[in-house]
């Protein structure tokens, strides 16, 4: 069947949406992705051929009150008529998003069409796009079943996040070679989402002073701005350190570390828990509805990982937690297999399922 993926906007759309896309190829079924203007859009899909792609006008919604909804608008019915251009010549047969608004004119367009339309969900509380959007769909995909509650009034399937097949553990001594670093030393992995984390990297370097007796090493991925400073920072506390603004090869540092220092973006959660570790969160504090925080909950309540806000976040708890968890293997076993515990299992291929279903004409007439 034709398939359409809108998953533009931001790396938690983009690369679920990715991991959809390749399922949905692997059964035979062509792949049309509506990604962003944004350059992480466009690096994403980079030498991806076997998909097509197409970009939509980035569209972000204000305040009703603002003067920007005049600009809102405009560009959401120019998404709306680009869509229903090309689904004229492409001829979908299924439509899903992955949420934000650059989901909602897809979905508007297959809706109107009158072919299967669905939405996935990644995160434990639904943003805005999603909430307005739901209403258009034949079902909600949801990462999280705490989330099913936000969507009373359509059908809901919890399927996990999906996760791109070139994500799978490899041997760790190779990992650590490949990233300079040495076997036997606690590995502590430090990332922030695909823009990096000035609060976090902040922190990390008031910490640094009180980490440098401590055995370890890092793997920093610390985004384009703060990477230069943090190479002088280790270098300068003498830490054996990887720092990169990013990592193509993200199987790499996740086989590497012991324990991770993340955001609680849905994908990022995802991605610890197919590679088991434990991780010690600080939610993005502008994140809308707070629903990193939200995320981060289940995994602590799981026991797979710690929460600390980033407006408690000091250099001198930020170390203290990194000593106590990195010197403790047993409470890092014990919170690895929490995380594997909450491991999606074959998102992708459920989503697909799910897919299918709808789109048989005997499902669709039944639905």
């Amino acid at each position: 069947m034709n398939t359409v993926i809108a998953c533009g906007g931001t790396g938690g759309h983009l690369f679920p949406g990715l991991a959809v896309a390749e399922a949905l190829r692997a059964r035979g079924h062509e792949v049309l992705l509506f990604i962003s203007e944004k350059e992480v859009d466009t690096l994403a899909v980079e030498g991806r051929t076997e998909f097509r792609y197409e970009k939509l006008p980035t569209v972000a919604l204000p305040s009703p009150f603002s003067p920007a909804i005049l600009a809102f608008v405009r560009r959401f019915n120019e998404s709306l008529s680009l869509c229903r251009a090309i689904f004229r010549k492409f001829q979908p047969q299924v439509v899903l998003g992955m949420g934000g608004f650059t989901s909602t004119a897809p979905v508007l367009a297959g809706r109107f069409r009158g072919i299967p339309t669905f939405l996935h969900e990644s995160n434990a509380i639904p943003g805005k796009a999603n909430r307005y959007t739901a209403r258009f769909v034949r079902a909600v995909l949801l990462g999280f079943k705490e989330c099913a509650s936000y969507f009373p009034r359509t059908p809901a399937e919890v399927t996990g996040t999906p996760i791109r097949a070139s994500l799978h553990p490899i041997d760790r001594e190779q990992a650590l070679e490949k990233l300079g670093l040495q076997a036997g030393l606690p590995t502590l992995l430090v990332m922030g989402g695909s823009q990096g984390a000035s609060g976090i990297n902040q922190a990390l370097i008031k910490a640094m002073p009180s980490l440098k007796d401590f055995a370890l090493q890092v793997i920093h991925l610390a985004g384009r701005r703060d990477a230069q400073l943090l190479e002088d920072n280790y270098r300068r506390e003498n830490i054996p350190a990887h720092v990169a603004a990013f990592h193509h090869q993200m199987e790499e540092v996740y086989s590497a570390a012991d324990l991770a220092l993340a955001r609680a973006g849905a994908s990022s959660l995802a991605e610890l828990a197919l590679f088991h570790l434990p991780s010690l969160l600080v939610p993005y504090p502008y994140a809308a509805d707070d629903h990193q925080t939200r995320n981060a909950e289940i995994f602590v309540r799981h026991n797979a990982a710690l929460l600390v806000k980033e407006s408690e976040l000091t250099g001198e708890s930020l170390a203290k937690k990194i000593r106590e968890l990195l010197g403790e293997r047993a409470q890092l076993r014990t919170m690895s297999a929490n995380a594997a515990a909450l491991a999606s299992k074959n998102a992708a291929g459920l989503i697909v399922d799910t897919m299918e279903r709808y789109s048989h004409p005997h499902d669709a007439v039944a639905a």
